[in-house]
């Protein structure tokens, strides 16, 4: 499997085409299942023997370190059958390397790993290195991230963006910036993120799995910075870009768990079906909870769901976003107040709604009012709360924005669509005009052969 992989990235190089890189990335998962240390590391060391680039064969001689080594025979075996190594098979195999030491828990040693590779990855300027130096990036920061030193790497990280940027490498300028999002987030420097998306694009063209990841950051940044909508938006998106299957169950539930709280935030009841979906149904119960609390408008309820799975809510990293729904519920309850009653004194609404006072009630009841919450009017002298008629909703202008969403939406899947359509090169061209030539060249050979039919027959 090494030796057909390799022939692929020595076509790729020679053609200078990522389509063959791609295909030996797609068999990495493969062999990691299956991955002998020994093998790999004999390998290693026979190319780093007949390799001239001085930070190639340093990334290898550290892998095969890390590897543990191969016996003397069989490397010198293999390092006569060696060709000079290219940073792409140097990246490739020390991928494997970052892989197995994963797996094995040797983190220090991946660190050091890691390190050595983007060396490499700096000193090659082809276009083939892309798609390998992304998944590099990757398990560069994921090293750090369990040693617990993500700080450490946002300077190299930058300077790898800034130079992913100029080389026009698409896919590791997708996996850095999401990469240095999570760093920012993992901190909670929420406003150096912001202005990190603010200042950067992201690749149109980038894969699925990471322009998923990048969504939920970009929710996650915006829920925070008050922007509920624009966060709806990207989760939502980030729900679709995913695959729904058992190997992304965790990322569906993380995401899930945070669209509810902006729907809740929005003033929005998520649909219950969201609940019962069997790989969502135990990991969102809390939530079911909770959503049940803001619908009804129950303070109470609201707070002993809050104190009962605080320490859940804290794992999620969503109590901050939580706290911030109490102003919802009690809008919620005002809202249901206001239907069942056309009048109601203050002191009720404050002992339904369990507050402190009637001036908090007032206040509370006075800023719904103002913020279109309920249609009514307060008498202040006698203290009781007036509703207005319902009037019927499609009179206002509340279909016509409804449709406006979903046409945009719509709009914006398609132009989504189109670009995600693949075309074919302009090779094929010159295949129809030989085609055509040879269709003109059989018309002209068959009328020559009726002309002569015609001739001999005079």
């Amino acid at each position: 499997d090494l030796g057909r992989n390799v022939r692929f990235l020595e076509r790729g190089i020679a053609a200078a085409e990522v389509h063959y890189i791609h295909r030996a990335l797609r068999t990495i998962f493969a062999l990691r299942k299956r991955l002998q240390p020994g093998v790999l590391s004999e390998v290693v060391a026979a190319y780093s023997a007949n390799t001239s680039n001085h930070s190639v064969a340093e990334c290898l001689r550290i892998a095969a370190a890390a590897l543990g080594g191969a016996p003397a025979s069989e490397a010198a075996e293999a390092r006569q059958q060696a060709k000079a190594c290219e940073p792409e098979a140097c990246l490739f195999f020390c991928l494997l390397a970052q892989l197995y030491l994963l797996d094995a828990k040797e983190y220090e040693r991946g660190a050091e790993l890691s390190r050595a590779l983007v060396g490499v990855v700096f000193s090659s300027q082809r276009r083939t290195v892309d798609p390998i130096a992304a998944r590099v990036f990757f398990y560069y920061s994921r090293f750090y991230e369990i040693n617990n030193a993500l700080s450490a790497i946002r300077p190299a990280l930058l300077d790898a963006l800034q130079t992913a940027t100029l080389l026009n490498m698409k896919e590791s300028k997708a996996m850095l910036l999401t990469l240095l999002l999570r760093n920012y987030l993992h901190y909670k420097l929420y406003d150096q993120a912001e202005r990190l998306a603010a200042k950067t694009s992201f690749p149109a063209d980038a894969p699925n799995n990471v322009l998923a990841r990048y969504l939920y950051y970009m929710g996650r940044i915006e829920a925070i910075q008050l922007n509920y909508s624009q966060a709806q938006t990207h989760l939502l998106e980030a729900t679709r870009k995913a695959p729904a299957n058992a190997a992304t169950a965790g990322f569906q539930q993380t995401v899930h768990k945070l669209f509810v709280i902006v729907e809740l935030l929005m003033g929005n009841i998520p649909e219950r079906s969201l609940f019962r979906q069997p790989m969502l149904k135990k990991p969102l119960q809390p939530y079911l909870e909770l959503t049940h609390a803001v619908r009804i408008g129950d303070l109470s309820q609201f707070q002993a769901v809050v104190s009962r799975y605080q320490d859940k809510f804290l794992q999620d990293q969503v109590l901050i976003l939580i706290q911030r729904l109490r102003h919802n519920v009690i809008k919620a309850g005002i809202r249901s107040i206001s239907v069942a009653y056309s009048r109601i004194s203050l002191r009720d609404i404050c002992f339904k709604l369990h507050l402190d006072s009637e001036e908090d009630a007032e206040y509370i009841v006075a800023k719904a009012i103002r913020d279109g919450v309920i249609d009514a009017t307060i008498d202040h002298e006698k203290g009781f709360v007036k509703s207005a008629e319902i009037q019927d909703v499609y009179s206002t202008s509340d279909p016509q924005h409804a449709f406006d969403k979903r046409i945009a939406f719509c709009l914006n899947l398609y132009n989504e669509s189109v670009k995600a359509m693949r075309y074919p090169g302009s090779s094929h061209r010159k295949e129809l005009a030989s085609a055509d030539e040879a269709i003109r060249r059989e018309r002209e050979l068959a009328q020559e052969l009726a002309s002569e039919d015609y001739d001999d027959d005079d």
